[in-house]
Order: C-alpha cells, then structure tokens, then sequence
C-alpha cells in the first residue's frame, strides 16, 4: 500500500505528556486486599523499610491491613473518585486482585502480593504509550495484572503498550550498605513508574533504591522510539524510593520542592529558573503509625487536575494556603491511611489522558 493511500493511524485513547495539564482520564486505585508483605525478603525491606536495620524488622506486624485501615481509605478514595467525576474525568478501577496468594520464582518465593493502591508505581504513561515497569519488589510481580483489561482496551483503541524486560529479581540483585541496610544493586534494569516525572518532551528520573542506573538506561532507550524525548537523571536527591514526595511540578515555571531533601543549591540544572514553592512541615495527622510506609512528607503528593487546580490532603493547610497564594485553586480531600499504606493522591492516581503535549517547557 503506498503512502497516499495508508489508513491514519487513530487517535489514541491514550495521552498524558505531563502531570499538570487539564486531566480527562485516571486510574484510581483501590485498598481492597492490601497486606505487607514479609520483611526478612529482601526485596520487600528494600521496599517497604529501607531505613529499619534487621533487629527492627521483626517488630513489624506483617499480612493483611486491618479491616479499618481498609473500609477508610475506600471511603476517600471513593470520594475522591466522585469528585474526578463531578468534575468530567472519566474515573477507572483496577479489577480486584487477590494479594493473599503466594507464588514463586525459580530462586525465590513470595508470601502473596502488596496492594492495588498506588497504579502510579508499576505503569508509565508516556504520550500515547503504556509502559508496564519491572519493579524491584519481588511481591509486586503480578500486580499489574489488575489493570491487564484495561490497557487491553487502550490496545485495541490504539494505544502503545510496552513492557519492560521481566526481572529476575535473584538475590545478587540486593546488596547492602556499611550500616547493613538494603542497597540496590545493578544486575539488571529495574525501577518503579513512581522514579519519574514528565513534562512534555523532558522527562526526569530519579535514581535511587527503587531505580537503578540500568534502569535509566533501559527507558532511555526506550524513549528514543517514542519520539524526540530527553531523559534527564536525578541522582544524589533523594536515594531511597519515589520521586514524587520531593518534586511535584504544579505548572510550567513553578515547582513544589522539599526543602528537607533540595536546598537552593541543590535545584536540578532544569529547574533553574523556574519558581520555586518550599514545601512546609506536614501537619500533624491521626495517621501517624508506629511503622510507617511513607514519611511525613508524603504531605506534599498531590494531584494536579489544571495548572490553576490541585487535590490536597485536607488537613495541610499550610500547604493549600501556600498554593492558593501562588494562584492555585485547592480542593481538600482526606487520605486518612496515606502513610500507613504508603502512597498521597499523586501515588493512588494514573493519568491516562491529559490535555498537554510533547511541548519543550525548558527551552
């Protein structure tokens, strides 16, 4: 068939360039099922508790959330759902997802899964493309699988689906420090989806004990299919998980940064320039258990729905009040368990669809 006379290709039902233009589509997840894993794999400790050493670990209870832990955070996530809705975002659910199944790997075995809580970790939306991650949490492995249908759909509306190479996850991929905590090696290429922020044409990673550098160089590789893309490493940021609770770009020229892990010195060479908002302290919540998944700062993991609208944990005030200063409408929501479960409205949430492109907001 000549050129002429080729079908156009379809628009895709996917498309999301960044993390603050206006949102159409997402994906939000669900604490249905969710457990911790046990903490003596290796992989789950690299995970889940990265800064506990070993005499710790035992400490912590292990299996399946509590009953309360899950009907609230179902509450809010239904909540917020609604609100996405009332707003004209078409709103998906992982199909549900039995964590308490155990399953194993040739060198190794896992007591069941985690959670389908944060569909933010595991799958990269890049423009028109889905890519599904090889994470380095042995009990994450067929997490995905909950959002299988969905990006079947995306397929055949013609979407881009990817996946990274399976890992194998063997032992020598999990090394430790001087001090005896979990490193992660570089055996072969992993990384959460949760490592990365977009912004048109740039897309920055975070290497770090959930990304390593075969990791970068995998989805460096990768972008160059997908167009003329320009992968930026974050290195010496922040080394333990995900980037999102220390970078969130609001709007093109203005970004939320923690000020407890950048300083003005410390900027990343492609945010120069930009306005710069210092996240303030978390405000204390009920939600301060004795072995949390994610830090306080997990305060400032919001959602942009426009760059003049963001979701925000209600009880941050400090926070809304900064943003609603610098222009930003706030729409409170509660997250009552986000630091139980380990994840804000950032992590719980997948763009799919956004109005932006591959614009060059750097240049």
């Amino acid at each position: 068939m000549s050129e002429s006379v080729r079908p156009a290709r379809p628009a895709s039902p996917v498309h999301s360039w960044d993390e603050f233009t206006t949102l159409r589509e997402v994906v939000v997840g669900t604490a249905v099922g969710a457990r911790l894993p046990e903490q003596c794999d290796p992989s789950s400790w690299l995970s889940c508790f990265p800064k506990t050493g070993a005499a710790d670990l035992a400490a912590i209870p292990v299996g399946a959330y509590s009953q309360q832990v899950v009907e609230e955070t179902e509450e809010d996530l239904d909540a917020l759902t609604a609100s996405l809705r009332e707003l004209g975002v078409t709103v998906h659910r992982p199909d549900l997802i039995d964590h308490g199944v155990e399953f194993a790997a040739p060198r190794w075995r896992a007591d069941g899964g985690f959670h389908s809580y944060c569909p933010r970790d595991l799958t990269l939306v890049v423009g028109e493309t889905v890519i599904e991650v090889a994470s380095p949490m042995r009990h994450r492995y067929f997490e995905v699988f909950g959002l299988r249908n969905l990006f079947q759909e995306y397929l055949r509306g013609g979407a881009r689906w990817l996946a990274a190479p399976r890992p194998r996850l063997e032992d020598e991929l999990f090394e430790f420090d001087g001090d005896g905590l979990p490193l992660l090696g570089e055996s072969e290429p992993v990384f959460d989806a949760a490592n990365v922020l977009r912004l048109g044409r740039d897309v920055f990673y975070q290497v770090s004990r959930s990304g390593n550098e075969l990791g970068l160089t995998w989805l460096e590789s990768t972008l160059g299919l997908l167009g003329d893309l320009r992968l930026h490493p974050l290195r010496n940021i922040y080394g333990y998980t995900h980037i999102d609770s220390t970078i969130a770009l609001l709007r093109p020229g203005l970004v939320l940064l923690n000020p407890e892990r950048i300083s003005p010195e410390t900027v990343p060479e492609p945010l120069r320039g930009w306005d710069v908002l210092w996240c303030p302290p978390a405000e204390p919540s009920a939600d301060s258990p004795a072995h949390a998944l994610s830090e306080s700062w997990i305060s400032m993991n919001l959602l942009m729905i426009s760059p003049d609208t963001a979701i925000v944990e209600s009880g941050q005030r400090s926070l809304i009040k900064q943003l609603e200063h610098a222009g930003i409408t706030v729409l409170p929501h509660r997250l009552r368990h986000s630091r139980v479960l380990g994840g804000g409205f950032h992590c719980v949430t997948l763009d799919i669809r956004r109005d932006g492109g591959p614009e060059d907001y750097l240049s």
